[in-house]
């Protein structure tokens, strides 16, 4: 609350009213957090990782805000998946010639890009907006467990 305003009301009576409090950029102050992924579900991690990009953790959350917090996934090869979805599950992606449309499973996609399965996950679970696109710059995932951003000393995150 930024404060109260009084406010003449019935009866030559004075109302006190409080403003509502409206975040701006400059309100936010984000904060680096690191993830270990090995053992992890993906979505269960995926869905933790969305929460705190959106900022939704924050009580200042503003939906047109970008409220959000920086995340570091490590291991990222070392994901869990449950059930078949090693084999079962297909990303796609399309040249735009004919013909063109390539497909590649889950297993396949951990093998070569492990850090796109984490991307392609969260990205799924921002706003698809110009805002989701920035808030998804915040996200850095890396294979193994080494990862370049120590200076900005990021904490662990606790997942629930």
């Amino acid at each position: 609350m930024l404060g109260a305003v009084e406010w003449p009301g019935r009866n030559g009576s004075v109302e006190r009213v409080d403003k509502t409090y409206v975040v701006k950029q400059e309100d936010v102050h984000p904060v680096w957090y690191v993830v270990d992924a090995s053992g992890q579900t993906l979505g269960r991690l995926a869905t933790q990782v969305a929460i705190v990009l959106n900022g939704k953790h924050k009580p200042i959350y503003s939906p047109a805000v970008d409220t959000g917090d920086f995340v570091i996934v490590v291991n990222a090869e070392k994901i869990h998946t449950t059930g078949r979805k090693l084999d079962g599950k297909i990303y796609y992606r399309y040249s735009g010639y004919p013909g063109g449309l390539r497909a590649t499973s889950l297993r396949v996609m951990l093998k070569k890009h492990p850090n796109r399965v984490i991307e392609h996950a969260v990205r799924g679970m921002l706003p698809k907006n110009r805002l989701g696109r920035r808030k998804l710059k915040k996200l850095k995932v890396y294979s193994g467990p080494d990862h370049p951003h120590a200076a900005q000393r990021p904490k662990p995150l606790p997942l629930s």
